[in-house]
């Protein structure tokens, strides 16, 4: 019988390891992970036992308005209603980034243990911020945060 050394298919790169014994990934991109999380992590530590300032929080300033909404949605219909004017401001079957904050406030309520669909705050602020606030759950979000597109629809059923 004939070596593999004189076989017609022999392979130039020789014997190969099994599947099992191959790298995947490589050690020095572990371990540069690795050293990337003991970083950050040595980095938070240090701010937090120097009592650094925080920073990238909204500047405070006076509020313009407040108004009290009950949101509704299934994931694309939205139904947005104003309490204190007791009137509906949005009505629709494609609410687009109003959904994604709805599906957001509904996470922060399951998380939170809140029963039924309390009203929420919605608030402008004097420097052009706009925030929506749960009382019930403590969750809030800044709606000029996720870009101006977003900003001019909650802008628009706002001015309703």
């Amino acid at each position: 019988m004939p070596s593999d050394q004189t076989n017609l298919y022999y392979s130039a790169e020789g014997p190969r390891e099994p599947a099992y014994r191959r790298e995947v990934i490589n050690r020095r991109m572990v371990y540069a992970m690795f050293s990337l999380a003991l970083l950050t992590l040595a980095y938070v530590s240090y701010a937090v036992f120097t009592d650094q300032p925080l920073t990238g929080t909204p500047e405070a300033a006076p509020v313009v308005f407040e108004r009290s909404l009950v949101l509704t949605g299934d994931g694309n219909a939205v139904t947005v209603f104003d309490t204190d004017q007791n009137r509906m401001l949005l009505n629709t079957s494609n609410g687009g980034f109003v959904s994604v904050v709805i599906d957001g406030l509904e996470r922060a309520r399951f998380l939170a243990s809140v029963e039924g669909n309390p009203a929420v705050t919605i608030t402008q602020y004097e420097n052009g911020r706009l925030q929506l606030s749960d009382p019930a759950s403590g969750w809030s979000a800044e709606l000029a945060s996720f870009g101006p597109g977003n900003l001019k629809v909650w802008q628009a059923v706002l001015a309703q």
